[in-house]
């Protein structure tokens, strides 16, 4: 995080002469990319830091269609949370003082159980299993370099 607070300090009195909207332009802006690089790092199963997730749970079957199954599997690599990653559930906002990142209504809930590994029921009713630990949100090394770039391409206007 002291690289995230040596990017604040920095930024602070550059952002402090630009107009809200303008502000708020480049808070989009920033935000967006953002959400760019935390659905990259979804669709490769991994947290942001690159570390892979730990592998969904299958319950088992019994033999019918295990070769179909298997073949379906292996193609679609068993990808998980498509949905949150959406920009219907994953949304992007900016305004004069801050941009925002993060997960809208139920799936919000949902993001908060897988992201940090709580326990929660499988279906309504149904049994608690304590779901592993896969982050979903983050910001890297990388990503304050990209932050500085819109920042100094924005200024450079």
């Amino acid at each position: 995080m002291s690289d995230l607070q040596a990017l604040e300090n920095w930024v602070g009195p550059l952002l402090e002469r630009l107009s809200d909207s303008e502000r708020r332009k480049l808070a989009v802006t920033v935000a967006k990319s953002l959400r760019a690089s935390s659905v990259a790092s979804m669709r490769a199963q991994q947290s942001p830091g690159g570390d892979p997730w730990a592998p969904r749970k299958q319950p088992k079957r019994n033999l019918r269609g295990a070769i179909r199954r298997a073949a379906q599997e292996s193609k679609a690599g068993m990808q998980m949370f498509t949905g949150l990653r959406s920009a219907a559930y994953l949304k992007a906002q900016g305004s004069a003082s801050e941009a925002v990142l993060g997960f809208v209504a139920r799936v919000q809930r949902i993001a908060r159980v897988h992201h940090f590994g709580l326990p929660d029921r499988v279906n309504m009713g149904g049994p608690v299993y304590q779901y592993p630990a896969r982050e979903l949100l983050g910001i890297t090394a990388p990503q304050i370099e990209c932050v500085r770039d819109l920042i100094i391409v924005h200024l450079g206007r």
